[in-house]
């Protein structure tokens, strides 16, 4: 009889997400286990229980995702676990928390695609602004941004001091140099939009973080990628489907949350994919995130 397909699904929260496992149940994976509340401590001896017991074989058939809701705590778990593997007992690895690595990396591509095909350019030297940059998508985007030559600046309604303090430890955490910047007032908001090249909204949802009048400030703006598909808009202008429209008034072009989501699905599916009927083990995180999400839109392109 083969062996089936297992993932065990490691999360510090009290729930993992129903979407994540629905997505490794269309990948293949038959038996899927959540464990709630893993602290960090836990996931060496966690993963070791999941590798020993299977044999060599059994370990090609075996994952385990990291999810949870803090990008820092999930690359260093998903390390932790990358050093428990003892050959020839290695599995495939996958971290993902609240779906912000491959949120992040769809629209990381998605701007950067748009970048190209409407103004003939790229992310290096440009200025991105990503309007609520502290939460879980923001700081992934505004690493995967920096890597790619871009000054990424974190934005946050609770003021310059949180939003310098979120860019520090995340850059520190990743090798990146990233910017915090005021969000807390309309005046300041104004003045970061007055310098902005892209605008990334990746507030919580129903939150709008550019309005109409932030919009005609943002003279130098060649993109608006948002991520926030409940109603309002989080950038004024950018509806869920456009898809690199025109954003009236502006040279730029908006890009919005279904139009990003359909990346970030594919990606994760394909991760997931990739990660199941591997022969050789895989670790994914958000550079391979990133990488999977241009080679979707290149495909997609024709």
């Amino acid at each position: 009889m083969e062996r089936p397909y297992i993932l065990h699904m490691f999360t510090p929260g009290p729930q993992m997400s129903p979407f994540d496992i629905n997505m490794a149940a269309d990948a293949g994976y038959q038996i899927i286990t959540p464990y709630c509340n893993v602290g960090i401590d836990a996931i060496t001896g966690l993963t070791q229980d999941a590798i020993f017991s299977r044999g060599p074989k059994g370990v090609a058939r075996t994952g385990i995702f990291i999810g949870g809701r803090d990008v820092l705590l999930a690359a260093d778990m998903l390390e932790r676990a990358s050093k428990a593997m003892v050959p020839p007992f290695v599995v495939s690895l996958f971290a993902d928390p609240s779906g912000s690595y491959t949120t992040a990396a769809a629209l990381v591509a998605a701007t950067e695609a748009a970048l190209k095909k409407h103004h003939s350019t790229d992310l290096a030297g440009k200025r991105v602004l990503l309007l609520g940059g502290t939460g879980t998508v923001g700081r992934i985007a505004g690493v995967l941004c920096a890597q790619l030559g871009a000054t990424a600046l974190l934005s946050s309604h609770r003021g310059a001091v949180a939003a310098q303090a979120a860019a520090a430890e995340t850059g520190q955490r990743f090798g990146v140099a990233l910017q915090g910047v005021s969000g807390n007032s309309e005046a300041d908001l104004h003045t970061s939009l007055a310098d902005a090249d892209v605008v990334m909204g990746v507030a919580a949802a129903g939150l709008q973080v550019m309005s109409a009048a932030g919009r005609a400030i943002a003279t130098r703006m060649l993109v608006a990628a948002d991520v926030n598909a409940v109603p309002p808009e989080g950038l004024a202008g950018v509806g869920v489907m456009d898809d690199a429209k025109p954003l009236a008034g502006t040279k730029a072009v908006g890009i919005g949350a279904l139009a990003i989501g359909n990346v970030k699905y594919q990606v994760q599916h394909r991760l997931l994919l990739r990660m199941c009927k591997a022969e050789k083990a895989q670790v994914l995180s958000f550079p391979e995130a990133f990488a999977m999400a241009r080679d979707y839109l290149v495909e997609k392109a024709g």
